[in-house]
């Protein structure tokens, strides 16, 4: 049929230029070249001809669609003017083609107005490819919107057309209306894998992996695809088990469904059986590296993400997008790493990714974090857009580097510029007024939140709780504790155990963490306060006891450490560890230093 429409588009094609303007537009692969097709079909009046327009529009919107191409908004808005200039829409072919454009652009709504702008008195008679992509356009809209295209596949008589059933099925699965998914499912008299795969993805998406699955296997045929949405699917609830039984019984598996397991088991904090399927995958993409860079990342160990990302820079062809990104720069701000970040950073600027809203933000945060607050508030300002996240990771990046005035500021800001705050915000807010000491301000943003249409929650009561104790105002912090409206957690007792400490309330301090004992046994840091706190009052006795109850109760104080980054190397010391291969060297250092302070 495709054949057919190209054959009778070059037969329109009469005169050399308009056959040369043609050739030219299937090889165009930049915006200049389809700004120059354009004057040069102006200038020899031939932007009348359907086919040329028809295929002006379509190599628009696919240029568009190409990730280097500049303002590809701006050259599908080129090919809408020069379609609403052509007075007879008639040709269902150059329609189609246009509506398409705006789906690709993911410009839906004027996809849909499109189109009914067309019907009305145009002569323009929608076929089943109108229908196919509108179903996709409506699946990103509202219900509504979606019946509206059904009422009209049935008024047409395309409701028994496969293409448009399973379009629909489709549509109404992403809008979660499974009832009618299901109901049209059951109706078609011919069936094809992309019908039931729609189906199973949409039970998928809803998180009723039961009866997908009971579909899944009811299946008469089953494809890589189908069998990847239930990967999927098992994956993001977290049943590994299901999805690895699954897994082993693929007749024929490809990246997707390597991938899909290893993001799966990061998941479930399982990186050990991750990278061991990443170790074994026969062919590896740049989403399954990013997969475990970011598995490592997400469960906090960062020298294994630092590591995994150079040997792909070292090892393959592969060069980092947004994704890695955001996935490698967490583990380096966990790290440290303040000159591999600014790498990092340099690379995105390099590949004019770095104003991407997500790779702002993450940047925001290894600056941060990395105790390099005035270059995070450069990157915040640079950002042309600036969101919820941007904001909360600029709020707490003031927070956790001590300036509470500045990020109090912050706040008011965002609230200007008209973005809401929301937990995460409060939670920055709460932290930045603990760690400078700003009891009042505190108090009166805790009280805000239900004016700003946030309930607090169990960790915004943490963030009081500690503020509070840290000031000293044990009673308050007690009376606080007891008002919420959640159990305490093992957090927050921690924290006010630390503030009794920090009091030298040996009665509260001794009751907190009986209750802290209930929670967490194994907790060394609440035994490790006491102790202390006893033996600054040389009750020896019971520094003895809290020895034993430590012993007893399988409670090891943690080893403590620290990193440090030379020369783009990130290099870990363990307390008391003697395993750095420079070890010799730096005890001869210290020894030195030691003798020179001496003298």
């Amino acid at each position: 049929m495709l054949e057919e429409r190209r054959r009778q588009q070059q037969q329109l094609l009469r005169s050399p230029i308009e056959r040369k303007c043609f050739y030219i537009l299937q090889r165009t692969k930049t915006r200049k070249t389809l700004l120059q097709i354009h004057a040069l079909m102006l200038r020899n009046a031939i932007e009348t001809n359907v086919s040329l327009l028809t295929k002006f529009i379509t190599t628009s919107a696919s240029l568009a669609l190409v990730a280097c191409i500049p303002e590809p908004l701006a050259i599908v808005r080129n090919a809408r003017l020069m379609f609403d200039s052509w007075a007879h829409k008639d040709d269902t072919l150059l329609c189609n083609s246009m509506i398409r454009a705006h789906v690709g652009m993911r410009q839906f709504a004027e996809s849909f107005i499109l189109y009914k702008d067309l019907r009305r008195g145009t002569g323009f008679l929608p076929d089943n490819f109108t229908f196919t992509v509108l179903a996709k356009s409506c699946a990103n809209m509202a219900i509504w919107e979606g019946l509206e295209i059904h009422g009209h596949v049935v008024k047409n008589g395309f409701c028994l057309d496969l293409y448009v059933s399973t379009a629909l099925i489709d549509m109404y699965a992403k809008l979660g209306e499974l009832g009618m998914a299901r109901k049209l499912f059951d109706e078609m008299k011919e069936r094809n894998l992309v019908s039931w795969t729609a189906l199973i993805g949409g039970y998928v998406r809803s998180g009723c992996m039961g009866s997908a699955r009971v579909l899944f296997d009811k299946m008469p045929v089953k494809d890589s695809a189908a069998y990847n949405v239930m990967l999927d699917g098992y994956a993001k609830v977290g049943d590994m088990d299901s999805a690895r039984s699954l897994f082993e019984n693929m007749p024929d598996r490809n990246v997707i469904s390597w991938t899909s397991m290893i993001y799966g088991y990061c998941n479930i904090a399982d990186v050990l059986s991750a990278r061991s399927l990443f170790d074994a995958m026969p062919e590896k993409n740049l989403l399954s590296w990013n997969a475990m860079i970011s598995g490592y990342s997400q469960n906090k160990e960062p020298h294994e993400a630092l590591r995994l990302f150079h040997e792909m820079q070292t090892s393959t062809s592969f060069e980092p997008d947004k994704v890695t990104i955001v996935s490698i720069l967490p583990a380096i701000a966990d790290l440290g790493a303040l000159e591999v970040g600014g790498w990092v950073h340099q690379f995105a600027r390099m590949k004019k990714i770095d104003r991407a809203p997500n790779v702002s933000t993450a940047l925001v945060h290894m600056y941060a974090k990395c105790g390099e607050i005035l270059k995070a508030r450069r990157v915040f300002d640079n950002m042309s857009n600036k969101g919820q996240a941007s904001w909360n990771a600029l709020i707490n990046g003031f927070a956790i580097n001590g300036c509470g005035d500045e990020a109090l500021k912050a706040f008011l800001e965002m609230q200007s510029e008209g973005v809401k705050p929301n937990d995460i915000t409060m939670i920055g807010v709460l932290s930045a007024c603990n760690h400078s000491g700003l009891i009042e301000d505190g108090k009166r943003w805790f009280r805000a939140m239900n004016e700003l249409g946030l309930t607090p929650k169990i960790d915004h009561y943490g963030c009081m709780v500690d503020l509070l104790g840290r000031a000293g105002l044990l009673e308050e912090a007690d009376k606080l504790i007891k008002s919420m409206p959640y159990e305490a957690n093992e957090i927050i007792l921690s924290s006010f155990l630390f503030a009794c400490a920090n009091s030298k309330d040996v009665n509260r301090a001794q009751k907190v963490l009986n209750e802290a004992l209930i929670m967490e046994r194994w907790n060394d840091g609440n035994y490790v306060m006491l102790r202390n706190l006893y033996a600054m009052q040389q009750r020896w006795r019971d520094v003895e006891v809290i020895k034993q109850l430590m012993r007893r109760n399988g409670a090891k104080k943690e080893t403590g450490s620290s990193s440090i980054e030379v020369d783009g190397r990130v290099s870990e010391f363990i307390a008391g560890g003697t395993q750095h291969p420079q070890w010799n060297s730096i005890q001869s250092l210290l020894g030195r230093l030691l003798i020179h302070m001496k003298d």
